[in-house]
């Protein structure tokens, strides 16, 4: 039978952590609250920014480097953004699965003829390629910690130069999307060279100011930081989301652990007072006789 003080530690252990957990879920929820608006009032000027990129894209007479496809690809980088902290459930072990499942599945020779590279944004997946031996360029280790569009600019544009220095022939961004608090959708997209437009608006006639070549330029750079911008704040309220969701269920799972705990304390309890009785018994009877 279990010690009785055995349990009652046991019990008051389980019951700080209980404790914990409950708070760590009202702070994620307190923080998904802020990064839910930020993303909804951030969307529709992402889709918008888009559609205007196509249209310029479509009347321009100027090619861009960044629409150039390149038929050999012999190197890709993928900009991974996870969270730094866990106890978020399988928020970035099922996104580096879809990474992985993606390397093997489009450049399965990697490692000989296709030079392929991870940007960490979060010190999760820093440590989860790095451990397997992927080729890291610069890791953001504590990027999540402090969301600051200049960050996430002063990123893109270093992505963009060596894009432009032929230093990579294909560019991912990879990050959860924010669907619910019990649900996101990994998103996998090519950022460089940016993908043809699927829709064009092109039975409207636009009068350019300035000329559509020279408004590229100027869209360019801002579509782009929109979109790792974008990415950051979708994988931050993705993240907040999953955590409150992983303490809820760690706080009811603690609950469970108690309620069975106590259950065994009683028994226990019950026994040792039964013994006793029994023993008290058998002794009075052995001093009558």
């Amino acid at each position: 039978m279990p010690n009785l003080r055995d349990i009652r530690d046991r019990i008051s252990s389980v019951q700080s952590t209980q404790q914990i957990t409950k708070a760590m879920k009202m702070v994620a929820a307190a923080k998904l609250r802020k990064a839910q608006n930020r993303i909804i009032d951030l969307r529709p000027y992402a889709h918008k920014l888009k559609g205007v990129l196509n249209t310029v894209v479509s009347n321009a007479v100027v090619e861009h480097p960044y629409f150039k496809a390149v038929d050999n690809v012999q190197k890709v980088l993928y900009i991974v953004v996870s969270s730094d902290r866990g106890l978020c459930g399988g928020f970035n072990t099922n996104l580096f699965k879809v990474v992985e499942s993606d390397i093997r599945e489009k450049f399965p020779q990697h490692s000989s003829t296709v030079n392929v590279s991870i940007l960490a944004l979060g010190r999760k997946s820093n440590d989860y390629f790095r451990k397997r031996g992927y080729t890291m360029t610069e890791s953001k280790a504590g990027f999540m910690d402090k969301l600051v569009f200049d960050h996430a600019t002063t990123t893109m544009n270093s992505v963009r130069k060596s894009f432009e220095l032929g230093e990579y022939d294909l560019v991912y961004l990879v990050y959860n999307e924010f669907k619910s608090i019990i649900a996101q959708n990994r998103v996998m997209e090519q950022l460089l060279p940016i993908p043809a437009a699927e829709h064009t608006d092109t039975q409207t006639d636009y009068l350019f100011e300035p000329k559509s070549d020279e408004l590229l330029l100027h869209l360019l750079p801002l579509y782009l930081n929109n979109q790792l911008w974008k990415a950051l704040l979708e994988s931050f309220a993705s993240e907040q989301g999953a955590r409150m969701a992983a303490m809820d269920n760690a706080t009811e799972n603690a609950k469970e652990i108690v309620r069975q705990l106590r259950l065994t304390y009683n028994q226990a309890r019950q026994a040792a007072i039964t013994t006793e009785i029994s023993e008290i018994v058998s002794g009075a009877e052995a001093l009558s006789q």
